[in-house]
């Protein structure tokens, strides 16, 4: 698609009320990832990520298979696993060995629900077959107005959490040893950190889906760390290089209606590490 082309399709971008709906979620969204996926990297908790993205899968698919609210199977299983590799954790940093056995669990606990879901009474509805579907991949587009608004007010609410515990948060994640010999509750903060961390991941969910999401917790901070060593200058860069990937990456899908969002939102994620990996090694 040339330059004219490509302008001309994104100017009645939001005439839509659906593209109104993604870019409100989505901003909210994005700046959540942005914020935690910052102290996600730089506690070296990407695998955690990882691991509650298959938990999002496995309790929405416990709760399609329970006949009720995905949404009640999404939050509630990534808050609850996210507090158990917590409580797992030596000072609620789970090492590779309880992240993983997390893992497997999860994954098995999914071809189970799978299984009952698809069996079941409930596999035979094609609206929530649908619903499946859009928790793997994602349904920014989807979402209605109201459900926007609550993306984009979870979102913020979430950015105020981390941004109120962010000076012990960060103590404890550069030096745990000084910190908890200073009196910082490390267990507690770190325990309380990966229940955050869930509740992004569910609510991500709705933008990228289960498969993507790490892709967007993790590529802005990653390349907000390696542009800055400012702690403050670092979380509003990644929360910025997030919120910019999302708008580029609906930007672009509502352009080439062929490109899924939650391919576009990732892969402008990508790119956003990658410039900032150029820029780093140049320097």
């Amino acid at each position: 698609m040339s330059v004219d082309p490509l302008l001309g399709s994104l100017s009645g971008i939001f005439s839509h009320e659906f593209m109104r709906s993604a870019f409100l979620a989505g901003t909210g969204i994005a700046a959540a990832c942005g914020v935690v996926g910052y102290f996600l990297v730089l506690r070296a908790q990407v695998f955690t990520g990882d691991a509650l993205s298959h938990v999002a899968f496995t309790g929405a698919l416990a709760a399609l298979a329970a006949g009720v609210d995905l949404r009640f199977g999404l939050f509630g299983a990534t808050i609850a696993v996210g507090i158990g590799i917590g409580l797992l954790g030596q000072s609620a940093r789970a090492d590779d060995v309880v992240i993983g056995s997390v893992f497997a669990w999860m994954m098995g606990l999914g071809v189970l629900f799978l299984s009952i879901y698809i069996s079941g009474s409930s596999g035979s509805n094609g609206s929530n077959g649908t619903a499946g579907v859009s928790v793997l991949f994602g349904s920014i587009l989807g979402l209605s107005p109201v459900a926007a608004v609550a993306a984009a007010a979870v979102g913020l609410g979430v950015c105020a959490l981390i941004l109120l515990v962010a000076r012990p948060l960060l103590f404890s994640s550069v030096d745990e040893a000084v910190a908890a010999a200073a009196g910082v509750p490390v267990r507690a903060l770190g325990i309380g950190f990966l229940a955050i961390v869930g509740l992004t991941a569910a609510e991500t969910t709705q933008a990228v889906g289960a498969l993507l999401l790490l892709g967007l917790l993790t590529a802005p901070a990653a390349a907000a760390i390696r542009l800055t060593t400012r702690p403050s200058r670092g979380i509003a860069l990644s929360a910025g290089l997030a919120i910019l990937a999302t708008w580029a990456g609906l930007a672009f899908s509502y352009a080439v209606p062929s490109a899924p969002p939650s391919f576009a939102i990732v892969g402008a994620a990508t790119v956003v590490y990658g410039l900032a990996s150029l820029r780093a090694s140049r320097a």
